[in-house]
C-alpha cells in the first residue's frame, strides 16, 4: 500500500477545512501495490553446457548460431522464395483472425479512452416539462389553480475526487489491457506467418513424396511385368509376382494418407488467406525453390523475456492483475466527490429565462465503508489471489519459452545429423543403382536387380525429403521462439487492419512499454 490514512472524529467545520488540506496533500497517491515487472531468469544459455555454435556441414551447407544478433521482422523473406513472400503478403492483409484480434485491440483503445473522462469534471444539463396538480392548493381551497404547468431547466455539474487513487488504478487496469490485445495482435501475427510457412514447406513435401512414390509404384509395376514373363518362361516360381504385387499394393496404399494431408495443408491455407478452399488455389512452390538460411540469430535468454509476445502478453495479464489490488484496496477507503446544480424553473415559458426563476446548490460528499461483512476485505484478498495466479502462469510462460528454444537448437543439430546420414544412404542408393545398370548392360545382372536397386533409391530419396523438410521446419519454429523479430520492423508490416490504417509495431522504450512513434 502506497499510503496510510488515520481518520479522527472532529467537528464539522474543523473537518472541511483539514480534509480539503489532506485531499490537496494526498491526490498523488494511490493505495495499493505499484507494478514492477518481474526480472529475467537468472541463466544465459538455454541447454546444458556450452551451446552449439553451428550444425554440422551437411547437404551443402551448414547452419550457424549468431548468439545476440537481431531476428528479421520480415525472418521468411531469407528462405528466398517470391511465391511465399507474396503469399505472407495476401495471409497478413486477409486473415479473419488477426483481423478479429486488430479490432479487439482497437476496442481495447477505445476502452482507455473512455476510462481517462473519469478524471475530468462530468456536466449534465437537462429539461423538464411536467403538468402538475398540488393537493396543498386543493387544500388550501382554491381548486381551480392546483392544476399547473412548471418548466425545469438544470444543467449539473460533478467531480469524483481520486484521493486514493482508485480511478487511478482502474484506468491503470484499463491500460494493462490495452497492453495485452497489443501483445495478442503481435502474438497472431507471429504464430500466423509460421502457420504459413510450416503449411508451404509441408505441401511442398508432400507432393515431393508423391512423386517420389508413384515413381517407385512405376518401377515396380514393371518388376511385375518381368516376373510374370520370367513365370511363363518357367525360370522363377508365381511366388516372386505375388511378392511383388503385395510389395506394391503396399506402396499404392502410402499414396492416399499423403494425398489427403497434401489437401489438408492446401485447405488451410486457404482458411489462412480468409478464403474458401474451392475458391483459391494455392501457389505451387517446389523445394528446390526454398533456401535454408545458414546464419540463424540466437536472442539472449534477458531479452527474450521482453521481446516474445506470449511473454509479454502474460505480463500485461499480471500487470492488471496488480491494478485490480489498488481498486480493491481502494474500495476500503472513503470517497469523495463535489457536485453543483443550477437550474431554473417556472410554471410559464415566458418566465424560465428570468433571474427571479433560477436556483443553484453546491455540495461535497464523503461515502466511507463502515461494515459490509467483509465483502470488500475478501475482494481484496481475492485479488492478491489473482495476482499470484497471474504471477505463476507469467514464470510458467517464460519456462516454456526457454525450453521452445532449447528444443528447437537441439532439433536443428539432430536435423543435420539425420539429413547427413539420409544423404549419405540417398548416395549409396544412387551408387548401387548405377553400379547394377552397369552389370547389366554388361550382362552381369539381370533386370529384375536394376529395378530393385530403382525401388531402393527412390525409398532412400523419400526419406532424404522428409528429413529435409523438417529441417526447414525447425528452422521456422527457431524464428517463431525467438518471438519473429517484430521489435525490429521499421514499417507497416502487419498489413490492413480493416479499417484503411495498418497496425504499426512500435519498439519497446526502456520501461518495456510500446510508443507510437510520432
Amino acid at each position: 500500500m502506497g499510503c496510510r490514512y488515520t481518520v479522527r472524529r472532529l467537528s464539522p467545520s474543523v473537518l472541511v477545512t483539514a480534509g480539503l488540506v489532506s485531499i490537496l496533500g494526498i491526490m498523488g497517491c494511490s493505495v495499493g501495490p505499484d507494478f514492477v515487472r518481474p526480472d529475467p531468469l537468472p541463466v544465459k544459455h538455454y541447454t546444458q553446457g556450452a551451446e552449439t555454435t553451428a550444425t554440422i556441414f551437411t547437404d551443402g551447407q551448414a547452419q550457424c548460431f549468431e548468439e545476440g544478433a537481431a531476428v528479421a521482422a520480415d525472418w521468411w523473406r531469407l528462405f528466398n522464395s517470391s511465391k511465399l513472400d507474396d503469399l505472407i503478403k495476401e495471409v497478413l492483409a486477409n486473415n479473419q483472425t488477426l483481423k478479429a484480434a486488430q479490432a479487439r485491440l482497437r476496442q481495447s483503445q477505445n476502452n482507455l479512452q473512455a476510462g481517462y473522462g473519469i478524471f475530468y469534471p462530468q456536466l449534465d444539463a437537462g429539461f423538464d416539462a411536467s403538468r402538475l396538480k398540488s393537493s396543498q392548493v386543493r387544500v388550501s381551497g382554491n381548486p381551480g389553480s392546483s392544476i399547473f404547468n412548471l418548466y425545469t431547466l438544470t444543467g449539473t455539474v460533478g467531480y469524483a475526487l481520486d484521493v486514493f487513487g482508485g480511478n487511478r488504478r482502474t484506468v491503470e487496469n484499463l491500460q494493462a489491457q490495452v497492453d495485452f490485445q497489443r501483445y495478442t495482435v503481435l502474438g497472431s501475427y507471429l504464430a500466423l506467418s509460421g502457420n504459413v510457412v510450416n503449411t508451404v514447406i509441408a505441401a511442398v513435401a508432400y507432393r515431393s513424396q508423391i512423386e517420389a512414390t508413384e515413381q517407385i509404384i512405376s518401377v515396380q509395376k514393371e518388376q511385375i511385368r518381368i516376373a510374370e514373363a520370367q513365370v511363363e518362361a518357367g525360370t522363377v516360381p508365381y511366388v516372386n509376382v505375388v511378392s511383388i504385387k503385395s510389395q506394391m499394393a503396399a506402396t499404392e496404399a502410402t499414396i492416399p494418407p499423403l494425398k489427403q494431408k497434401l489437401g489438408q495443408a492446401e485447405h488451410l491455407l486457404a482458411s489462412l488467406v480468409g478464403r474458401a478452399p474451392a475458391e483459391w488455389a494455392p501457389p505451387q512452390i517446389d523445394l528446390a525453390e526454398l533456401k535454408l538460411p545458414g546464419d540463424l540469430p540466437i536472442t539472449l535468454p534477458s531479452e527474450l523475456v521482453r521481446q516474445r509476445p506470449d511473454i509479454l502478453a502474460a505480463e500485461a495479464q499480471l500487470h492488471s492483475a496488480s491494478a485490480e489490488i489498488g481498486v480493491a484496496t481502494a474500495a476500503l477507503f472513503p470517497s469523495f466527490n463535489l457536485n453543483g446544480t443550477y437550474g431554473l424553473n417556472s410554471t410559464s415559458m415566458s418566465d424560465l429565462l428570468n433571474s427571479s426563476s433560477s436556483f443553484w446548490s453546491l455540495g461535497a460528499n464523503v461515502a466511507a465503508p463502515i461494515f459490509h461483512g467483509g465483502t470488500l476485505l475478501s475482494q481484496r484478498q481475492a485479488a492478491i489471489e489473482g495476482y499470484q495466479a497471474f504471477l505463476a502462469d507469467y514464470r510458467q510462460t517464460v519456462l516454456g519459452a526457454f525450453t521452445q528454444v532449447a528444443d528447437t537448437l537441439q532439433a536443428l543439430e539432430y536435423d543435420a545429423e539425420g539429413l547427413r546420414s539420409q544423404s549419405q544412404a540417398l548416395d549409396a542408393a544412387e551408387e548401387a543403382l548405377r553400379l547394377i545398370e552397369a552389370n547389366y548392360q554388361s550382362g552381369v545382372a539381370n533386370y529384375l536387380q536394376v529395378l530393385v536397386a530403382n525401388s531402393q533409391y527412390h525409398q532412400a530419396k523419400i526419406g532424404y525429403l522428409q528429413t529435409r523438410a523438417q529441417r526447414f521446419q525447425d528452422t521456422v519454429a527457431l524464428f517463431i521462439a525467438l518471438g519473429g523479430g517484430w521489435w525490429n520492423a521499421d514499417e507497416n508490416i502487419l498489413g490492413s487492419s480493416g479499417t484503411g490504417e495498418g497496425l504499426k509495431l512500435w519498439p519497446l522504450n526502456g520501461t518495456g512499454r510500446s510508443e507510437q512513434r510520432k
